[in-house]
């Protein structure tokens, strides 16, 4: 979260990003889907698993407020804007992120099948 702030304190002008379309909207997915995993490795795995879905859909809450919070602070930096798009992307990756996990939950939870 600490990154993120910092990131979204630079003036506008000082975030070179190379010339790759939807670069912006990558970093923050990217970036959100880290701030998920931070966060679902930040619980316990005994709290984590007992409603994997429900926390899922925590996490992902989380990230949007966190994400909300992150626009509304670039709107006050000189050369930087809130944009409804880099939400989305801040969201989806989360999504992305939580839906990863759940995956990988799932496969580690999954016994053998007696032979």
């Amino acid at each position: 979260m600490g990154t993120i702030f910092c990131l979204s304190h630079q003036r506008g002008v000082s975030l070179e990003l190379p010339e790759i379309p939807y670069i912006d909207k990558l970093a923050h997915g990217l970036i959100y889907a880290i701030l998920a995993w931070a966060t679902i490795f930040s619980v316990p795995a005994e709290k984590r698993g007992r409603r994997a879905k429900r926390f899922g859909v925590f996490v992902v809450l989380f990230c949007l407020m966190y994400g909300i919070s992150d626009e509304f602070h670039q709107s006050f930096i000189p050369g930087r804007f809130s944009s409804i798009g880099d939400l989305a992307a801040d969201v989806v990756g989360a999504t992305l992120a939580v839906f990863a996990w759940n995956l990988w939950n799932r496969q580690q939870h999954i016994t053998p099948a007696a032979s």
